[in-house]
């Protein structure tokens, strides 16, 4: 089972920085292959610069773990509810996940 990181403030992965009801996933980082509930709790605890993985080349890593069930999803696992539901949510135990995600991809990923 993956451990999430971070300042986090409730089992499912929420942290002190995103806490919302749907702020519950954690991204993969590729400089220290931790997955941290966000950017800055991945600041916080690791000193090295920041690495991330390319959606392309990486598309078979799972990068994406859900702070309900705990289960780890590649990238495209984590968007196929998106592409059949309108919404985001996890594939496996049908958690409600943030789409607002999407705005910090950048942070995570090279696309």
């Amino acid at each position: 089972m993956c451990t999430p990181r971070g300042l986090l403030v409730d089992p499912q992965t929420r942290c002190v920085h995103w806490h919302s009801a749907l702020d519950i996933v954690c991204f993969k980082f590729k400089c220290c292959k931790q997955y941290y509930a966000c950017h800055s709790c991945h600041d916080h605890f690791e000193s090295h610069p920041t690495q991330r993985y390319h959606l392309e080349t990486d598309s078979q890593v799972p990068l994406v773990l859900c702070g309900a069930c705990r289960t780890a999803m590649t990238f495209d696992q984590y968007q196929s509810e998106l592409a059949c539901k309108s919404s985001l949510q996890c594939p496996f135990c049908a958690a409600a996940f943030n789409p607002n995600c999407k705005l910090h991809y950048s942070l995570y990923f090279n696309t």
